[in-house]
């Protein structure tokens, strides 16, 4: 894990704190950059998102995917607690805290922006960090690209109808056209693009090729990253300066949730007797989040000074933290499975 993602948080963290004194300092310039859009989509968001995204779908390996049969129970653990558990619990625990616990300090429109943030984040399983995660629990890598792999496929077809719904059933209207128009920029798009590249790699019959290119898109993805916090915190600095307590009302509810579904799916993954090497990615992949695709989203259906686009950038800060200490338990607890 290279010291850019052991202390994400951090970075992340002080790029907050820039996009908010820059946004008070110059709001202007960013009223400049929010214009800057076509079709509801900001030019300047979705060029830094795909900086992120891109470079991610270059480790996927769809040659892995002849291996889906070898072990099928841990698959679907990760494809039920992904697409049949995780989006429903967070879209719930959306509504019981901003409509009902935190319904006194939050205004009826920003909270169901917070919750449409929520509902976004938990339709986006994880593609990436899930690499770092299974290599911290030592897992088994090539059934972590298999689970990765499906999920990608899975996501294509299954985020806009699932998060349609969930948005539509908290009352939120959906512009199907956008949400679709979202998965197509930001999942198919550059799927196949990462598809392709990593083909042409492979081409050249050395095997050092695939991590030489990510080596070199790794600082384009970083400054994506941290840009986009940096504009997204800068656009809603007015809001988040006069109500800095909305931080820790959106992380409290994610953080009960991803404790809760790790506690879900690990306790499932014991039941059905998976190897630590097989349960521990599975459960991870389950539990964290694609917050690229869901800040893009956001952003896409709701506007960049929109609360939803705020929820999900708070899931990046609530996550690497939060994720560290499950790669702690799983790796305390790895005698409670069969090594198989």
């Amino acid at each position: 894990m290279g010291m850019f993602e052991r202390f994400l948080s951090v970075w992340v963290g002080l790029a907050i704190i820039l996009g908010i004194l820059a946004g008070s300092i110059a709001p202007d310039a960013f009223a400049v950059i929010a214009r800057i859009e076509y079709a509801h989509v900001n030019i300047v968001i979705a060029v830094l998102i795909w900086l992120m995204i891109y470079p991610m779908m270059v480790q996927i390996d769809f040659s892995s995917l002849k291996d889906v049969g070898k072990k099928p129970k841990g698959l679907a653990l990760t494809l039920v607690v992904n697409w049949l558990i995780k989006p429903f619990t967070m879209a719930f625990l959306g509504w019981l805290f901003f409509k009902g616990l935190f319904a006194d300090w939050v205004d009826p429109q920003t909270a169901t922006e917070y919750i449409a943030g929520m509902i976004l984040l938990g339709v986006a399983p994880c593609t990436a960090m899930v690499f770092v995660w299974s290599q911290l629990v030592k897992g088994d890598a090539n059934y972590t690209l298999v689970q990765v792999s499906i999920n990608d496929i899975i996501m294509i077809f299954a985020f806009a109808p699932i998060a349609g719904l969930l948005l539509g059933v908290t009352d939120i209207t959906v512009p199907w056209d956008t949400l679709f128009l979202s998965v197509v920029l930001y999942v198919l798009i550059p799927l196949v693009a990462g598809a392709i590249t990593r083909k042409k790699l492979e081409q050249n019959e050395q095997s050092t090729q695939i991590d030489r290119f990510l080596g070199t898109m790794k600082p384009w993805s970083i400054i994506g990253l941290l840009a986009t916090v940096v504009l997204l915190f800068g656009f809603q600095s007015e809001t988040i300066l006069a109500k800095p307590e909305a931080i820790l009302l959106i992380a409290i509810p994610l953080l009960i949730q991803t404790y809760g579904i790790f506690a879900i799916a690990y306790f499932i993954a014991k039941k059905m007797k998976l190897t630590h090497k097989v349960a521990a990615p599975a459960c991870m992949i389950g539990t964290s989040n694609f917050f690229e695709l869901a800040v893009a989203v956001a952003i896409s259906l709701f506007g960049l000074h929109s609360g939803a686009a705020l929820a999900t950038v708070v899931g990046v800060l609530v996550e690497v933290p939060v994720m560290l200490s499950l790669v702690w338990f799983a790796n305390r607890t790895r005698h409670w499975f069969d090594e198989a």
